[in-house]
């Protein structure tokens, strides 16, 4: 069904779906709704490249245009989100063995299908599939990733995570979205900007290679946390800077929220429920070769690798022949919605008023 030209392969009265496969032989499947498009990879590691809402793109910028056959992360970080773990997650320490992010982001997919209907009597598309992790006398694991898109402009993104060894299986998952950056883009989080709720990573990993100013922007972000609610000197954020919401505040249905406010009026949106993801990791990189605002990634542990995970007592266990399901659900807002998100999510952060917002 991939060709070099693009064609639709699926319609219904809300959505399209057209595929097509890029000069380097990857295949791609493009949702389309009123409001926009969702890029998917659906055979390798089904990790959404690009995704555009009300003329808005979404994704990050890097030096890579389009997605690249690739067996680590690494060789074709550009895309908007992708699936990080499952048995290992983020940066390796001097003393691991994982590739960056663990195995999952492009892994090549055993099954992918595309699926029509209605979800609580609302129409969407989504696309889904399988692919089974199996070593000989090692990890035996089933992961069903899936990206669902509805008539509006957020994205469903999706992980089933199923232990099919007769032994339990570490688990570290993060759903890693790579939001564009924002000059002068205002960060909502649903916990103050202070001491002891908001954390900036101190241990610089092997690839940042800091420079005075980075180490005095990182002291500043150590002692006033506000210094990184809006982002109006980009520059400051090259190298990368990682901080660590902690404690985040959830609403009633026990979903917690984040925005990234634009200058525009409108902004991008993060959502999770809080019992699937024990915390919130921001990464934020104004460089070169590449920019992103990683504002709110849920994960079930902090992305400083396995061995240092473990250490803290962050890697989570999944029993044999028992399944762990995650969903973060994110996208873009429209200027009307704005206002309101952000006194909903100074809410849930214990504001006693409405949110300052741009």
């Amino acid at each position: 069904m991939f060709e070099r030209a693009a064609r639709c392969i699926a319609r219904s009265a809300h959505f399209s779906v057209t595929a097509w496969r890029t000069e380097l032989g990857v295949e791609m499947l493009r949702m389309t709704n009123a409001r926009g498009h969702v890029d998917v990879l659906p055979f390798m590691g089904q990790m959404i490249w690009d995704a555009v809402f009300d003329g808005v793109r979404l994704t990050m910028d890097s030096a890579f245009s389009v997605p690249r056959p690739a067996q680590s992360i690494v060789e074709t970080y550009g895309c908007l989100a992708y699936h990080s773990g499952l048995l290992a997650n983020g940066c390796p320490g001097p003393n691991d063995t994982h590739p960056l992010h663990g195995e999952m982001p492009c892994k090549r997919m055993d099954e992918a299908h595309l699926e029509f209907g209605d979800e609580h009597g609302v129409p969407m598309v989504r696309i889904g599939g399988h692919v089974d992790h199996m070593r000989g006398f090692g990890p035996n694991y089933r992961a069903r990733p899936s990206v669902t898109l509805g008539q509006g402009t957020r994205i469903a993104m999706g992980m089933a995570v199923e232990n099919r060894s007769a032994l339990p299986m570490d688990l570290m998952y993060m759903a890693h979205v790579n939001f564009a950056f924002v000059p002068g883009g205002v960060i909502h989080q649903p916990a103050p900007f202070a001491k002891g709720r908001t954390r900036v990573r101190t241990d610089v990993p092997a690839h940042v290679v800091p420079s005075d100013a980075y180490n005095a922007f990182l002291s500043e972000l150590a002692e006033t946390p506000e210094a990184g609610r809006v982002l109006d000197r980009p520059e400051r954020w090259d190298p990368e800077q990682v901080i660590y919401v902690d404690e985040p505040g959830a609403d009633a249905a026990g979903m917690t929220h984040a925005m990234l406010e634009r200058p525009e009026g409108d902004g991008f949106v993060m959502s999770y429920a809080s019992a699937e993801f024990a915390h919130m990791v921001r990464w934020i990189l104004y460089g070169a070769d590449a920019t992103v605002a990683a504002f709110a990634l849920p994960a079930t542990c902090e992305p400083e690798g396995y061995l240092a995970e473990k250490a803290k007592g962050h890697i989570a266990t999944l029993p044999a022949g028992q399944t762990r399901r995650f969903t973060a659900l994110f996208g873009y807002v429209a200027p009307e919605e704005v206002a309101s998100l952000a006194r909903t999510i100074a809410a849930l952060g214990g504001a006693e008023k409405d949110a300052p917002h741009g």
